[in-house]
């Protein structure tokens, strides 16, 4: 597989740039966690308007947190700080509720606590009608699956049989599935990802945001997973299309954090973000909210810098006008 290859490649020059660049790692390290907590946030609707705001909540600067987006964000940043300070082994089932507290330890939610009532996962329509996607284990068997995915991912990677990344999809398709909160299952499923990662030797999750990327690319994520769930409660699952799907979101980081050391800077310049999601990630035909989404915390003075710069360079055309105008990539 191309993509595991490329991720192999890149763990392999990860010492090497922590020996050369550690300034620009630094640099890096503090521009992914922002985005990381900013776009896994923005995946489930978590936005913070206020971009300046957003940074001092980040920071810890914030004790009055207005309102729900805001609290959610601060606990988002609480759990992945904890887990990036590298004590939270062993993996048991008493740190997914750590975190799952953490992560609403802002708010008037309960949290730390697997669910009590069975769930489900659905879609809503543009018309607002909900159609359900997959039914997840029953509240009653959560504590039970959740232990035995531990025991296995656990057991699996102590046995080496298998790639450790594959190991690590794996546990997280099968987390997803279980479902095994009320709330917050993606955010704190993303979160482990980033640790679990880092536990098998492939830490560019530090360096680059794998939640910016999956936020880039959000309908081949809920896609993935809805190919990968077909079948599950019966055995019957397929598992690659979800499997290809995150190596080749791990394959694009590790690309972008060679291009970046290669280049001595911190790429991160916000311009630079939105220009590249523009000309490689962005549908065909988009709309400003389509970048607000996969890029939060940039603002739209930002964005229609680089439409404009685009559109005279003859890479994009606009079509309609005000609120309502879409934009359309154009052959190169």
């Amino acid at each position: 597989m191309t993509a595991l290859s490329t991720v192999d490649i890149g763990r392999g020059s990860e010492d090497l740039y922590r020996d050369q660049l550690p300034g620009l790692l630094n640099q890096l390290a503090d521009r992914a966690r922002v985005a990381s907590i900013t776009a896994s946030s923005a995946i489930e609707g978590i936005v913070v308007d206020d971009s300046a705001r957003a940074d001092r909540i980040l920071a810890g600067r914030v004790t009055n947190l207005r309102t729900r987006s805001e609290q959610e964000l601060a606990g988002y940043r609480d759990a992945q700080d904890y887990l990036f300070q590298g004590s939270w082994r062993p993996l048991n089932p008493g740190l997914l509720l750590h975190l799952h507290k953490l992560l609403f330890a802002h708010t008037a939610a309960p949290g730390g606590q697997f669910k009590t009532e069975d769930n489900v996962v659905v879609d809503r329509a543009a018309t607002g009608e909900l159609t359900v996607r997959f039914r997840p284990v029953r509240a009653s068997d959560t504590p039970h699956f959740v232990a035995e995915l531990i025991d296995r991912y656990a057991a699996e990677a102590t046995a080496r049989r298998h790639h450790p990344v594959l190991l690590v999809g794996l546990f997280v398709l099968d987390l997803l599935v279980v479902h095994p909160f009320e709330d917050g299952n993606g955010r704190v499923t993303r979160a482990l990802t980033n640790a679990l990662l880092m536990d098998a030797g492939y830490s560019v999750s530090r360096y680059v945001s794998l939640e910016q990327q999956i936020a880039a690319s959000a309908d081949g994520y809920y896609q993935a997973l809805l190919d990968s769930t077909h079948g599950w409660h019966d055995g019957e699952a397929d598992p690659w299309p979800w499997l290809t799907y995150f190596v080749n979101i791990l394959a694009t980081a590790y690309r972008m954090f060679a291009e970046r050391a290669a280049s001595g800077r911190a790429d991160g310049s916000k311009q630079d973000r939105v220009l590249d999601y523009v000309l490689h990630h962005a549908p065909r035909i988009f709309r400003v909210a389509d970048i607000r989404t996969a890029l939060p915390g940039i603002s739209d003075p930002t964005i229609r810098v680089v439409l404009d710069r685009l559109r005279r360079e003859g890479a994009i055309a606009s079509e309609g006008l005000g609120r309502a105008a879409a934009w359309r990539r154009l052959p190169s």
